[in-house]
């Protein structure tokens, strides 16, 4: 196997040539790492502590594209991190002149957590645009099936009608919620930079007077946020990004379940606008895109639970807590980023069968109002008599495979209702309570 074959993503269709597998990649994560290099010795530049040419020549060299990563992972073994063998590498490329000032006063966690986070910033600003597509592909969708009524159904079975638009407001409303969690965890993505053990004490040796004012240009050397401690053992940045990021998985999970169901073969009430095929069944169409979301969804969980044990880290630098975020969060940001991806082409295509959905509220022959009419007719025979009567024409709906309403129309007590009255508080389509309201409320939201 080459080095190219590594990470290409064999096994991992759900994100395999995703914009964020790209944004994740060894090669992406080599590039902020001595992004992270380079901005540190530009941060002292700016203060006076490092020649302005120090800074041009960490800056070229770190843009060179000359380092091997094969080397850099192999040779990461014998430090435990790759900052170890890139800064010996990238302080060779910058020249004696100015070698110096590479990794200045930085320990190898200042750069790999400022790397982590640039990496994580970059991957999350590719999800956030396409959690923006997915939400106004269902606008469209809520919006256009608004009275489009369907069954509800709870438990696995139906319960009472709802509609089609008010199902995907509420998908929309969990795409919005996602992506105002990760914009806000993406606004606060700090840099680090603490030293060997916090104190930014190297730093006061070679000359800085005021340590929060490097760490302020260092951030914004970066597009990060300025930290207002180093947090080389607090790890609230990264517990927040696992947090939104399971969330939004779960989220893009929710609409991936639900179309996975309504796509049965024996319900077909949606389906995807180009599904899969089998290897072994030429008819199949199957529901990929909502596959391969729904087993993000099912991973992602135990990879944020990952990163939360990581929040127990021992010391001022822990031994193995810090390491063991690594892998699980660019997991995380590479399933969300491809399930995000995958949830654009899913809601742009949904093809809606709304004549399925009708002719699926009349499979119970009309009992799926049975809680409407129960209280429609209490006030007519009293509460008791009411469910008597609706259980035992139930029963005689399912024995004679009649609707409903004609039965009821049958009973002496109902004589003085008409046939019309009947059959518009047995129809489904009348019965749908507040959704269309509800469906304008969740639209107008932004």
């Amino acid at each position: 196997m080459t080095s190219a074959d590594a990470g290409t993503g064999l096994l991992a269709p759900g994100w395999a040539g995703s914009p964020a597998a790209t944004a994740t990649s060894d090669t992406a994560y080599l590039q902020a790492l001595l992004d992270a290099e380079a901005a540190l010795t530009r941060a002292q530049s700016t203060l006076g502590l490092a020649p302005a040419g120090a800074a041009t020549a960490v800056t070229e060299a770190a843009g060179s594209g000359t380092f091997d990563l094969r080397s850099l992972a192999e040779r990461a073994r014998g430090g435990g991190n790759p900052v170890i063998p890139l800064v010996a590498d990238l302080t060779e490329a910058v020249g004696a002149q100015h070698n110096p000032y590479v990794h200045r006063g930085a320990t190898s966690q200042d750069i790999m957590d400022t790397a982590t986070m640039l990496v994580a910033a970059r991957t999350l600003a590719l999800i956030l645009a396409d959690l923006g597509r997915t939400e106004a592909a269902l606008a469209a969708i809520a919006a256009a099936h608004r009275d489009t009524a369907m069954p509800g159904r709870t438990l696995t079975q139906h319960a009472v009608p709802t509609t089609f638009g008010l199902k995907a407001a509420g998908w929309r409303s969990l795409i919005l919620d996602a992506r105002d969690r990760l914009a806000a965890v993406r606004a606060a993505l700090p840099a680090q930079l603490g030293g060997a053990a916090g104190t930014l004490a190297a730093f006061t040796v070679f000359g800085s007077a005021d340590t929060h004012a490097l760490s302020t240009a260092y951030a914004r050397e970066l597009g990060l946020c300025a930290p207002e401690l180093p947090w080389h053992s607090l790890r609230t940045p990264v517990a927040d990004l696992a947090g939104g990021l399971a969330f939004a998985a779960g989220a893009l999970g929710k609409i991936a379940v639900d179309v996975l169901t309504l796509a049965r073969t024996e319900i077909a009430e949606v389906a995807e606008g180009s599904g899969g095929g089998s290897s072994a069944m030429p008819h199949k169409a199957n529901p990929v895109r909502s596959t391969l979301i729904a087993a993000a969804a099912r991973r992602a969980p135990q990879l944020a639970a990952t990163l939360y044990g990581a929040l127990a880290a021992e010391d001022e630098r822990p031994a193995g807590a810090w390491h063991a975020e690594w892998e699980p969060l660019r997991d995380l940001l590479r399933l969300v980023g491809g399930a995000a991806r995958d949830a654009v082409e899913l809601t742009h295509g949904l093809r809606v069968n709304a004549d399925a959905m009708r002719r699926h509220l009349d499979l119970t022959h009309g009992l799926i109002v049975s809680e409407r009419l129960a209280a429609e007719l209490a006030p007519l025979l009293g509460r008791a008599r009411a469910r008597e009567l609706l259980t035992r024409a139930a029963g005689r709906a399912h024995a004679e495979n009649r609707p409903l309403g004609e039965l009821l129309a049958e009973e002496r007590e109902l004589k003085d209702l008409a046939r019309e009255d009947l059959a518009a508080l047995t129809d489904p389509t009348r019965y749908t309570g507040s959704a269309g309201a509800l469906t304008d409320r969740a639209l107008e939201r932004r």
